[in-house]
């Protein structure tokens, strides 16, 4: 049965408010996925877990938006951007539910996979989503709106979670459960404002038979594509590591147990990501991954500094800049897959293949930081971390001093 009627033609008011459902509920589920952030201590000090079990219990979260990503992030280009994003709602919810109900290592490694599951799906339709109610209610204007909420949505997401969780679980009792509960009950407001919002495409009469989404590449600029998806790994791993390990740094190795101060890294590095991006306006690719390995690397060195110096503000401070670096290079990176994506046939293949990049950036090296914390200090592991960092920047602007390439209208 439907619900409401099926539509591309309503009114520009109800694609307008189509368009703030839609940003609430991405906000909703990117908030949601990183709830856990702070409250990794509270399982560390109750299960005993190692630092290397929650790099784990992370990593499944990006297993989860890989599969995703390659299975079911196209389909909403069959079965309509509504449908898809409630059911990726619906994901959330089962996600929450799980946090809820099974709190042991199993039940963290399910609830963090069906929560990348739902990003998977949330990302790539959402913003497909913004752009077309943009355009419904505002017809001929500047997709620039819509480019600024879907941001927005996003990295706003990612840090609103972490620091709305450590908040709740320093002031309110049940932090293993009240976190879960509010977050899901505003996942389930938000697939009911998805409901409301107006289809903005149209099925075909015979669906194509399914595939999962390909990964393709012009050859000719697989040089340029390479250079891209390197910047999307460094800034993904930079993000990752303020969801997964920030916290436990803080606690362990600067002594500071505050939970509400285990949100703060993620909610100032994606905070002045999006200032960052917003700030750079239309800077050229050039100018953008060059100011973004600058500042990469003047946060990272900041991030080590502060483990050795044992200084908390350091810390904070180097997480600021980090993310504003990151913010700027993933930019970068992304003016260019979206250039060499308008110029291909295989238009969804390449973007396909960013996000992958980005994705893995976001999982393995932070896994890795996991693994080296067992044998090393956190420390040292911090700067082989950040060497790395390093490395991925330069030779993601290495190929752009050849040649810039133009910021796609």
């Amino acid at each position: 049965m439907t619900l409401f009627p099926h539509t591309s033609q309503a009114a520009p008011r109800r694609h307008g408010f189509g368009l703030w459902a839609v940003a609430f509920a991405f906000l909703a589920v990117l908030a949601f996925s990183t709830v856990p952030t702070p409250l990794y201590a509270i399982y560390q000090a109750r299960d005993g877990f190692s630092t290397f079990v929650i790099t784990v219990i992370f990593a499944a979260y990006a297993v989860g938006v890989v599969l995703a990503l390659f299975f079911a992030g196209h389909l909403s280009d069959q079965v309509g951007r509504r449908r898809s994003l409630i059911a990726a709602l619906l994901l959330a919810v089962v996600s929450a539910i799980v946090f809820l109900v099974s709190r042991d290592l199993v039940g963290l490694l399910i609830g963090r996979v069906l929560s990348g599951l739902s990003v998977g799906v949330v990302t790539a339709t959402a913003t497909a989503f913004l752009a077309e109610l943009h355009l419904g209610e505002r017809p001929g204007s500047s997709p620039r709106r819509a480019q600024v909420l879907a941001t927005t949505a996003n990295l706003g997401g990612l840090g609103l979670g972490p620091i709305a969780a450590g908040a709740l679980a320093q002031w309110v009792g049940a932090p293993l459960t009240v976190s879960y509960a509010i977050f899901g009950g505003l996942l389930v407001v938000a697939i009911v404002l998805v409901a409301l919002a107006p289809e903005t495409v149209t099925r075909p009469a015979q669906r194509p038979p399914y595939r999962p989404q390909r990964v393709a590449v012009p050859a000719h600029a697989r040089s340029t594509f390479f250079a891209a998806a390197a910047g999307a790994f460094v800034s993904f791993a930079a993000f990752g590591l303020f969801t997964s390990l920030a916290p436990s740094f803080i606690a362990g190795t600067l002594g500071h147990h505050s939970h509400a101060l285990a949100g703060v890294p993620a909610i100032t590095g994606f905070g002045a990501a999006i200032l960052a991006q917003t700030a750079a306006g239309s800077w050229d690719v050039r100018r953008l991954a060059g100011t973004g390995t600058a500042g990469l690397s003047a946060g990272l060195a900041l991030l080590v500094t502060a483990l050795f110096a044992l200084s908390l503000p350091l810390f904070l401070l180097g997480g600021v800049i980090t993310g504003a670096g990151a913010g700027l290079l993933f930019k970068g990176g992304i003016v260019r897959a979206s250039a060499l994506a308008a110029a291909s046939e295989n238009r969804a293949e390449v973007l396909a293949g960013f996000f992958l990049s980005g994705y893995l950036g976001l999982s393995v090296p932070v896994l890795g930081l996991g693994v080296a914390t067992q044998f090393v200090e956190p420390k040292v592991a911090l700067l082989a971390f950040a060497a790395l960092l390093l490395a991925g920047a330069i030779v993601s602007s290495w190929p752009r001093r050849k040649a810039a390439v133009p910021v796609p209208a």
